[in-house]
């Protein structure tokens, strides 16, 4: 629960550092003194959008802090998911706005996103403003009231979880029928390029050896030319090297005896000759297997016409590119001569999770059932205390096609008179009766989830006197069990119920208009309450009654 608020520079605030006490606590004030400013400022810390305006005139940056106390709620999950160190004691979450316009957000001085600041803000705080009033005209949030009563989290999520299965299910099968028609729409073509790919017989590396076949080819009679005269150099009679070479080993040998040096550079030249005589044999062997065969070149360049053809056909640049564009063409194809059956499989698969789907939303329908007669029943237990004695609740469930939530729709039906016939309790209750129903499903709801803090800004809109009591009653109630309920009024006898009492107040100053909260102590309560009661002229009679509504002498 909240501990500790510091303001510093946000709107008139110039700075407040304020302790929060658990239990049913009470802010009150004149209009426009700047109780909407602090919720301004709780709002930041739940991740609502700054703006640069918010910041106190000429101060180039505002600070938004507070502490809470986690130590009876189940936080560390979150913690450990988010990498963020966990103090249960003392959490620490901040956020601060710049002259510039930048935010940061920070949790345990950790900088955060405001997606992680708004998600541990939904579980550290419920904000009740009376446009949240508004709420009851949505059939989600009815919804959601009847969930939280029910405690269906398990049912939930197994439905949620089969119902994407469902739908990613639907997709898959409009996909393939999509796909399909398409295919059947292309199948002549398909199958002509199938006939002509398959045709070619194409093979793997085929392109390299054709192109460098034909490069020899086509020049053979160069080439052969050039093999002639190597082999003349090398084998000619009396003047080829290799014979000379010869004459040179056996002249190098013939000095060998008189000077031995000679000796090396005569099995240096055998070497040689050993090299070149193996070169020559190799070249007279290449001219004899090189001809020119106009008929086998003209072959050769055919088929890698049509090889060229076929990549240009399908925009590719490869052999192996082309078989991949066959096994595309075969598989598509095969998906056509097989599409009934694939259909049938995906069809199946479809009715199976629409079925599953079914059974589960029948499921959890009969949580919400039984929770709506829970509901019905305890908001006919709260309303009557609170000046409706003729009030009649009803949760009304319909059916609808599957969706997200499941196959209900539901409707929160309303009537303050016997005579009067029920309706959607937006549509027929006054101001101050909303405000009566929502405080009753928040007190409701707050049993049912462990909500750290509840704020209700002015719920008592439209009531006075013994009911405007009895709704305090039931806020202090909801402040026990480890829960922390502050409330804005400005109601005597709402503000006399509550276990600690804040007072917001404005001061003019050289600075501009200042706001100031503090916490009243016993006689400043008694002064704050006698003011509400008589106004600025504080009478004796104002006393006297602020102290019966606090129950001191």
């Amino acid at each position: 629960m909240l501990k500790q608020l510091y303001i510093k520079n946000f709107t008139l605030i110039e700075e407040l550092d304020i302790a929060f006490q658990p239990g049913f606590s009470v802010i009150t004030g004149e209009t426009g003194a700047g109780k909407s400013i602090i919720l301004g400022a709780l709002g930041l810390l739940l991740g609502n959008r700054a703006d640069v305006r918010q910041l106190r005139a000429g101060a180039d940056r505002c600070v938004v802090e507070a502490h809470f106390d986690l130590k009876h709620y189940d936080f560390k999950p979150f913690f450990i998911e988010h990498d963020l160190d966990y103090d249960e004691s003392d959490c620490i979450v901040r956020r601060e706005i710049t002259a510039s316009g930048k935010s940061r957000a920070f949790i345990n001085d950790s900088p955060v996103t405001l997606t992680q600041m708004r998600e541990l803000g939904d579980r550290l705080i419920d904000i009740h403003s009376q446009h949240q009033n508004l709420l009851l005209r949505k059939e989600d949030f009815q919804l959601s009231v009847v969930d939280i009563i029910a405690g269906n989290d398990d049912q939930r999520k197994a439905y949620g979880d089969a119902f994407k299965a469902y739908i990613q299910a639907r997709q898959q099968l409009e996909q393939l029928r999509q796909s399909l028609q398409e295919s059947r729409d292309n199948e002549d073509f398909l199958r002509f390029q199938q006939k002509e790919l398959s045709e070619a017989r194409l093979t793997a590396g085929e392109q390299e050896e054709l192109e460098q076949q034909s490069e020899l080819m086509s020049h053979a009679e160069e080439i052969k030319s050039s093999l002639y005269e190597a082999d003349c150099l090398l084998t000619a009679e009396n003047t080829g090297i290799v014979q000379q070479l010869r004459t040179f080993s056996s002249q190098m040998r013939s000095l060998e005896r008189i000077f031995p040096a000679m000796g090396e550079l005569a099995e240096r030249a055998d070497s040689a000759f050993i090299e070149l005589k193996d070169i020559s044999e190799e070249i007279a062997d290449k001219l004899e297997q090189t001809d020119f065969d106009p008929r086998q070149l003209e072959e050769v360049n055919s088929r890698l016409d049509l090889i060229y053809t076929l990549q240009q056909k399908f925009h590719v640049s490869s052999i192996d590119e082309l078989l991949q564009q066959l096994d595309n063409i075969n598989h598509q194809l095969s998906q056509i001569d097989n599409s009934d059956e694939e259909l049938r499989q995906q069809e199946a698969r479809v009715e199976e999770l629409r079925q599953k789907c079914e059974q589960l939303a029948k499921k959890l329908t009969t949580t919400r059932e039984k929770a709506a007669k829970k509901i019905e029943q305890e908001m006919h237990t709260r309303l009557v205390p609170l000046g409706i004695p003729n009030v009649r609740f009803e949760v009304s469930l319909g059916t609808k096609p599957l969706s997200a939530d499941g196959i209900d729709t539901v409707a929160f039906l309303f009537s303050a008179n016997k005579s009067t016939a029920l309706m959607p309790v937006s549509e027929v209750a006054s101001g101050g009766e909303i405000a009566r129903v929502m405080l009753s499903l928040k007190a409701m709801i707050s049993g049912a989830v462990k909500l750290p803090t509840i704020v209700f800004d002015e719920i008592d809109t439209g009531v006075s006197g013994r009911v405007a009591e009895q709704m305090a009653e039931i806020m202090r109630e909801m402040g026990a069990a480890d829960r922390q309920v502050i409330s804005i009024t400005h109601l005597p006898q709402i503000a006399a119920l509550g276990t600690t009492h804040y007072r917001v107040s404005k001061e003019e100053s050289p600075s501009g208009t200042i706001s100031h909260m503090q916490q009243l102590d016993d006689n400043e309560r008694v002064r704050e309450i006698a003011q509400m009661l008589s106004g600025s002229n504080i009478t004796e009679a104002a006393i006297d009654n602020a102290k019966e509504l606090l129950k001191v002498k």
